[in-house]
């Protein structure tokens, strides 16, 4: 199963599990997961090919779904369900795949279709870094510097580097060849009937307006909201607004 940490003991309401993104792991969540935990049970996850979970040969929305199910179904189910990019992909799937383990979806900066972007480049640059050389957090950031530019998304990165073990905690092999699987989304014939909320950042580009008809058609009672000033890393860049979202629509 997935590596979980559970934050709260709270059970008068459904737990609230967490899915991160792509290149990610559960302690990305652990500000929002924290504040969340002060009247709810809350479970983040490392997922497959990520931090301390498990390295499988597969990455596809349904094998995620599936190892989000048997998480819910250790908790004794059902969830409320938050994901963030590929999480929010995974998320998804497990209330189409798995509509009775999901009480609630909040589905962060991402639409159930396929995207042109990849993200192949940095999955070169990661494995470009030559780990013999590092002592530091900082040694690597400097080197990974000459291929990525943006200082946030070295950041990020580098939560996934083990320093002292000189290794990535990310299936990089994996995660390259089933990239066009990770910015796609399979061809699904379910639905969710559920509350379901699909927030994104207002200065992100992932969800357009020509999504609507496929979210509507697979979610039906799904909202749509927006957080002002935010792009793609909601949670990071505005996580007071994005908790008071969170905790407006999951109380609900």
């Amino acid at each position: 199963m997935l590596a979980t940490q559970t934050i709260g003991n709270d059970t008068t309401m459904p737990p609230v599990l967490i899915v991160h993104g792509l290149f990610g792991s559960g302690r990305n969540w652990g500000v929002i997961a924290k504040r969340l935990s002060d009247t709810r049970r809350v479970i983040t996850v490392d997922m497959r090919n990520h931090g301390a979970s498990h390295w499988e040969e597969t990455h596809s929305y349904h094998d995620l779904a599936t190892d989000l199910a048997d998480v819910v179904e250790s908790l004794g189910g059902p969830a409320d369900v938050i994901g963030h990019s590929m999480g929010g992909k995974g998320s998804m799937m497990l209330a189409l795949d798995r509509p009775e383990l999901v009480r609630r979806l909040l589905v962060a900066d991402i639409a159930p279709v396929a995207y042109s972007h990849t993200q192949v480049h940095l999955v070169h640059a990661m494995r470009a870094l030559d780990l013999t050389t590092i002592e530091t957090r900082a040694d690597a950031d400097r080197l990974l510097a000459e291929a990525i530019e943006e200082r946030d998304v070295r950041a990020f990165l580098l939560q996934s580097l083990d320093v002292r073990a000189r290794r990535w905690l990310l299936n990089l092999d994996v995660l390259e060849r089933d990239m066009e699987l990770i910015t796609g989304f399979p061809a699904v014939s379910g639905r969710f009937d559920g509350p379901a909320l699909f927030l994104a950042g207002a200065n992100s580009d992932y969800v357009q307006p020509q999504h609507r008809p496929i979210i509507k058609r697979l979610f039906p009672n799904a909202k749509q909201a927006k957080i002002p000033g935010a792009g793609h890393w909601l949670h990071a860049e505005k996580p007071r607004e994005f908790e008071a979202a969170a905790r407006s629509f999951l109380n609900g």
